[in-house]
Parts: structure tokens; sequence; C-alpha cells
């Protein structure tokens, strides 16, 4: 509160000097137009004048004290155009200075506010963004992945002709991705300390929910290795099938192969299990 506080008497000199430097070559024109005045409310000072005052501290990457500007303006000049234009740039000044939990709100208040205007994608992207640029290593929990999809899925279908779509198509695939990643590192987990059950629940996820991720090679593999060591052949003859239908050119093929092949096997759609279901939708051309 001190803080603020202060930042509302700041000298007027400072407030209008990134307008009038240019012109005026120097301090001493500021002054003179000040009238002597060291320091001024920040209520004197008009939206336009506010709003130059966040930009010039944008650009001296100051973001928090550009976020407070803008939100000043808000409040000074709730109903006028400036306000507006202030909102979404206060979004992207929280945004900026890393304060997702504030960016995030300014972003949902203009949405709310203004959910017909031209900038209403960018306040949905930024609000996806907050959640996105959290994502932390795939060791970690992932419910902001999950929020971030699902935030970036919204801007993706409501403004589909956007400029964001295609950042937010972009995203969204790295996201799926990293959810895949954390599948697979937990089934890895489980398959290293020989708990199969577990490790094949898990690789099936990224077969048949992330089966477009660049993860589904190796997971097919995985479940290989599973279901060997639990000896059920025919599924792991199956998940060696898949592999070789849809990804013969890779590593994990070529380990199956061998793994599958040095046992007498054929790497053949057998049995009747999830994995073989996967199999006939996958030479219809279509996938779960």
């Amino acid at each position: 509160m001190k803080r603020q506080t202060a930042r509302r008497t700041l000298t007027a000199a400072a407030l209008v000097s990134m307008t009038l430097a240019g012109c005026s070559g120097g301090g001493g024109g500021v002054s003179r137009l000040l009238g002597g005045q060291a320091e001024l409310p920040l209520e004197t000072y008009s939206a336009e004048q506010i709003f130059q005052r966040g930009e010039f501290e944008l650009e001296r990457k100051r973001d928090d004290d550009a976020a407070f500007y803008f939100g000043e303006i808000e409040r000074l000049y709730p109903y006028s155009s400036w306000a507006k234009r202030a909102l979404i740039m206060q979004a992207f000044a929280y945004h900026k200075d890393k304060d997702y939990e504030n960016s995030r709100a300014s972003a949902q208040r203009f949405i709310d506010v203004y959910p017909t205007d031209d900038d209403a994608a960018y306040a949905q992207y930024l609000l996806a963004l907050s959640y996105y640029d959290q994502i932390e290593d795939v060791g970690r929990d992932q419910g902001l992945t999950f929020q971030a999809l699902q935030g970036l899925r919204t801007v993706i279908e409501r403004y589909p002709d956007s400029e964001y779509a295609r950042s937010a198509i972009l995203k969204f695939d790295l996201a799926f991705d990293h959810l895949a990643a954390k599948e697979m590192e937990i089934g890895r987990y489980y398959l290293k300390r020989d708990h199969y059950t577990a490790s094949i629940n898990r690789f099936r996820v990224v077969v048949e929910d992330f089966q477009t991720t660049t993860h589904t090679p190796e997971a097919l593999h995985r479940l290989v290795e599973a279901y060997l060591s639990l000896g059920l052949t025919q599924e792991a003859q199956t998940a060696g099938a898949i592999l070789g239908y849809n990804y013969k050119g890779t590593d994990w093929y070529e380990d199956s192969f061998k793994l599958l092949t040095g046992r007498g096997l054929e790497l053949e759609a057998a049995g009747d299990s999830w994995l073989r279901k996967v199999y006939r939708q996958m030479l219809q051309g279509k996938w779960l």
C-alpha cells in the first residue's frame, strides 16, 4: 500500500517526460511547464498521459509499474476508451512481469466486459498463456498443463480466424506432447521396477489418448516389453504389428522386431485385446 500511495503523487516531470523530453531539449522546459510544482497527484493527469506513462514503464522493463498505471486508468476513467485499452495492456504488463494470476484476472475481466471487442481474442490468448508459460518440467504435477490446454482450445475454437489461432494450435500440440511425456515417465518408472500391469496402463493411455504425439512409437515398444515379461505374447505381437504398420522406420520398431523374432514370434495382430481393436481401427483409416 505504501508503494502505491507514493506512485499516486509522482513528480509531474517524471509523468510527462517521455512526451516532452524530445521537445524541451532538457529538464528546464519541463520545469517551466509545471509552474514550479514538485509533485502532483495522479488524478491531475489525463487518461492518455497516464497511458503513456504505462507504455514508458514497459519500455524501461518496469512491468509491475506499468501494470499499476494501466490499472489506475480503469479506476480514474472507467468509462473512457482509454480504460478498455489500458485493461488489455495491464494484462500484458502483468504477464511480462510473470505475475500470472493478476494477468489472468485482467484478461478475464476484459473478456467479461468487452466480449465482442477485437482484442478479446488476445485477452483469451493471454489467459491461456498464463497457464502455458508456467508449465514445468515433465517431472512435476501437470495440472497447469491441463488448464493451458483448455485455454488454448478456447482460442482455437472461439477465434479460429484470429492471428492468435495458429500460435495456439502450436502451443496446444506442445502441451499435449508434454502430458504424453508425463505418462511415459511414469510408465518407465513402473516398468523398471517390474510393475508391469501398472506400466501397461500408462503406455495404454499414450496409445489411446495421445496417439498423435511423438511418444506413441516408444509406448508401443514398451508395451511389447511389458507384455512379453508377463508372458502375454499375443498382446506383444499386436503391439509390434502396430509399430510395423505405422512406425517401421523407427528404432523402436527395430528393437521390438528383435525382441519378438528372438522368441520365434511374428509381428502380427493376434488375440482380441484392446490392441487388436486399435489395429483394426488403424487399418480402416481411423484411430480411437
